[in-house]
């Protein structure tokens, strides 16, 4: 098989049928039997799964793995990954942000590269609408904490569409040391400490309401989670509990 495609959802009842259907008709038009298309449902008290299951009864290359409970965005990758067959393993939101076309331009461009990104902040991308400004601040500020901390030369670590070859992505899974907000950043330090090429393009991205991120307490949490991210690949590994404590006081300061 060609290509995986792993959608992580996490109470996407109303933005996931749309975005199924979208991708379960292009994708299946284009590759045929050589694409599956993976709905992780994580730790839901929606009709997530239902609705999925409902969708996947149209396009037989859409599959639904079970609800894990709480896993995180990150550990649904995870599993969907282990879950994966194709020679291309990728992941997108469930929101339809990322267009099915867009999502392809990663297949097309790949090349060589061992992993491939979609980036919303570099020349020729396309943001529609523009995000607010706190929005921009705060991603600036994240990319510049990840610029310094890890070393990784990217625009957009955040973007919710990355397309992995299967032999870069198999180890990468396996060394995960965060599943929730840093776990892209964990996932593209894993794949350049592996020695993988990066490839960043720009893309077409879509902001659909229903987000259920707010911007001042997930800001004090990313943060967090990036310190605790570069001390887990540090001498200071042995902190990080400590640092835990730390983030849960200040998330509950910002409730």
């Amino acid at each position: 098989m060609k290509l995986s495609i792993i959608i992580p959802a996490h109470n996407e009842e109303h933005r996931l049928p749309p975005m199924l259907e979208a991708y379960g008709a292009f994708f299946s038009e284009k590759y045929g039997d050589d694409v599956e298309l993976i709905v992780v449902p994580n730790f839901c008290d929606d009709r997530t799964v239902e609705v999925a299951l409902s969708v996947g009864n149209q396009f037989p290359v859409i599959k639904v793995l079970e609800d894990p409970g709480y896993v995180g965005k990150g550990g649904a990758v995870v599993l969907g990954a282990e879950a994966a067959s194709g020679d291309l393993v990728g992941f997108v939101d469930a929101d339809g942000a990322t267009s099915p076309e867009a999502f392809d331009d990663l297949v097309e461009k790949i090349g060589d590269a061992g992993c491939i990104i979609a980036s919303r902040w570099m020349k020729g991308s396309v943001m529609s609408p523009k995000q607010p400004l706190s929005r921009r601040i705060a991603s600036r500020c994240f990319n510049t904490l990840v610029r310094v901390l890890f070393g990784l030369r990217l625009n957009d670590t955040q973007c919710g569409a990355k397309l992995f070859r299967r032999e870069v992505v198999e180890p990468v899974v396996c060394n995960l040391g965060v599943t929730k907000w840093a776990f892209d950043v964990d996932m593209l330090f894993q794949a350049s400490r592996l020695g993988a090429s990066i490839k960043e393009i720009p893309t077409v991205w879509n902001d659909v309401a229903g987000s259920k991120v707010k911007i001042g307490r997930s800001s004090v949490q990313m943060l967090v989670a990036m310190v605790r991210l570069r001390m887990f690949y540090s001498p200071l590994r042995f902190m990080i509990p400590y640092v835990s404590r730390v983030v849960e006081r200040l998330v509950r300061y910002k409730r």
